[in-house]
């Protein structure tokens, strides 16, 4: 899959899930010890996408009657307001994209919002975090929704390292939806 633009292809997407303080810091029940390593990848993927980059924040709105009240039960740490700073977007990502943060109240980012803006059937380059919670969830809703999906390995990062290597290993079992690469490949393919 090429990662430019061609005739008979639109040009792809980078979707930058949920790069928040809350799976930032080390202090977060919910922080990843590999945040910081990946996003000098997901910044310089950015920089090479330009204007075709979209940011996304994971938000606690959800609906409370359902199994997200189980899950806020279980997690009470991050059932905080929306304007909380828990949520705010880390430094470094503040930047990345020229489109408003796409903020939603579930794992996966993967719906309407996306493919409005990318197109149906887009090709999508996948980073952020958590790659076995919010990552596999986008990966596999877009993939379903026919999108071509490419998941860069080296700028997600996961809750813990077998934790990455599982959802990856999952995820690579949607070929050709799902396509796993890494930053170079990625950069020398644009």
């Amino acid at each position: 899959m090429t990662f430019g633009t061609t005739e008979s292809e639109r040009p792809s997407w980078l979707v930058v899930i949920d790069p928040q303080a809350i799976f930032a810091s080390p202090d977060s029940a919910w922080g990843s010890p590999f945040f910081a390593d990946v996003m000098p990848r997901i910044r310089e993927l950015a920089e090479s996408f330009r204007d075709r980059v979209i940011v996304t924040r994971w938000m606690p709105t959800a609906d409370r009657a359902t199994s997200w009240g189980a899950y806020f039960a279980a997690w009470p740490f991050a059932d905080r307001p929306a304007g909380d700073p828990l949520f705010d977007l880390v430094p470094d990502a503040v930047e990345l994209s020229p489109h408003p943060t796409l903020d939603l109240p579930t794992f996966g980012k993967w719906g309407g919002d996306i493919e409005a803006i990318v197109g149906r059937g887009a090709h999508v380059v996948l980073t952020g975090v958590s790659t076995d919670c919010c990552v596999i969830s986008t990966a596999l809703a877009a993939a379903d929704a026919g999108a071509h999906v490419t998941v860069v390995a080296d700028a997600c990062a996961g809750s813990t390292a077998s934790n990455h290597d599982a959802a990856m290993q999952v995820m690579g079992l949607y070929p050709p939806q799902i396509t796993i690469s890494d930053t170079a490949a990625v950069l020398a393919a644009r």
